[in-house]
């Protein structure tokens, strides 16, 4: 009964937390399916716009170790409401642009709110969350990412096919919401305050490099494809919103499933082992893609597997960095949060780039090939781990007063 009650209060003060990170997600996810119509009212290409993607990504990757470090030492809930407040801002400011350097502009300021919200949130999470049921508090907070690709990316592509503008609109409204959950069911959260040198010191690991690596090679590949994913999958819907629509709930519903069966798993099995099977098989649906997305019932069925496929490695991930160096939890997290829309900015360059030469269809075959990347670096970083940590492991303790590295020869 008391452990019960417990858990009710832990999942009362994750609930905010993950609301925060499905106003970020929705924000992400939503302009994919918005493209076609943002190119249209800005008089820009369907590549062009699809740089807003990239722009938002690649200043969240840099914003969030610097911004990270620079509100190290405030408190947790007070960093993510002004964090929400600023990234409401800048939606605001993107509904209200006429240009597109005005919006270009709006998806920078609001990448820098975004990039304290997504690291803090985990980091929090770690915190409050007993030790056995990380995993699953982790699945939980960025179960409101992925719950925002079943829920708000088709919704706000629903809305925006009438006028893009609103959904921005109910964006921004979604942080000032998600900011007063904040503020009303979060503790105050502090973390040990950490320099820049301290964030960006584990770069220079091995292991945690190779990690990261693996992180960016993954959402490169994942959104290489799905940033223009409406442009993909207009021969198949007709040009219909409302298929469209429908197509990217059941993806969404895949990577919410994804991300919860990531979690749960994770707790009970090797991270490496279910992360080399996951990157594996969807290297192959990727590969897959052209032939699944020719008719209609076959892409609702390919959709539903691939959003499974997207959702299970960003949990994976970040449990293999916790477990590795639990007390660099928000360092870490800050780090990978980084690489995830780094991934997210070249995907969206490179798949804009690559439509030089290939139809929007044909992208899954070079997102396949960069997966591939991901699964290879996954089993060269995990053998390396391997003989480091045998290597270490003979050393006997020491008695001096330094800190001692955790022993990770049972982990």
């Amino acid at each position: 009964m008391l452990r019960s009650g417990i858990e009710c209060i832990v999942y009362k003060r994750l609930l905010p937390l993950a609301l925060a990170t499905f106003a970020v997600g929705t924000d992400g996810f939503v302009i994919a399916g918005l493209l076609p119509a943002i190119a249209q009212d800005l008089e820009v290409s369907v590549p062009a716009a699809g740089q807003l993607v990239t722009a938002f990504a690649l200043t969240l990757a840099v914003a969030a170790p610097v911004l990270g470090w620079a509100t190290s030492s405030m408190d947790r809930r007070k960093a993510l409401i002004l964090a929400l407040i600023l990234f409401a801002i800048g939606n605001a400011a993107t509904a209200l642009g006429t240009t597109y350097a005005a919006v270009l502009t709006a998806r920078v300021i609001t990448a820098a709110g975004a990039g304290i919200i997504t690291s803090s949130a985990s980091s929090a999470a770690a915190v409050i969350s007993p030790p056995e049921r990380r995993g699953r508090a982790l699945a939980f907070v960025l179960g409101g990412l992925t719950l925002s690709s079943a829920i708000g990316l088709p919704l706000g592509t629903l809305i925006g096919s009438s006028d893009w503008h609103i959904t921005l609109w109910a964006v921004a409204a979604l942080g000032l919401v998600a900011a007063l959950g904040v503020a009303a069911a979060l503790p105050r959260t502090m973390l040990p305050a950490t320099t820049f040198r301290a964030r960006v010191e584990p770069l220079g690991e091995r292991r945690v490099l190779g990690t990261l690596a693996v992180t960016m090679l993954t959402l490169t590949g994942a959104y290489l494809l799905y940033t223009y994913v409406g442009a993909a999958l207009d021969d198949t819907t007709g040009g219909s919103g409302t298929t469209l629509t429908r197509v990217l709930f059941v993806f969404g519903l895949g990577v919410l499933g994804g991300n919860l069966l990531a979690g749960r798993l994770c707790d009970r099995y090797p991270a490496e082992r279910l992360l080399t099977g996951g990157l594996a098989a969807f290297t192959v649906v990727l590969l897959l893609a052209r032939p699944a997305i020719e008719h209609l019932a076959t892409t609702f069925v390919w959709a539903a597997v691939w959003g499974l496929l997207v959702g299970v490695p960003t949990v994976l991930q970040q449990h293999r960095l916790v477990a590795h160096a639990p007390a660099a939890t928000p360092v870490l997290l800050g780090l990978n949060s980084s690489a995830i829309y780094l991934g997210i900015a070249l995907g969206g360059a490179l798949g804009g780039l690559l439509q030089k030469w290939l139809s929007p269809v044909w992208l899954g075959v070079p997102a396949a090939g960069i997966t591939l990347m991901a699964l290879v670096w996954t089993l060269v970083s995990a053998r390396s781990g391997k003989r480091v940590t045998a290597a270490d492991d003979p050393e006997p303790a020491t008695s001096t007063g330094r800190p001692q590295t955790p022993d990770r020869s049972n982990a």
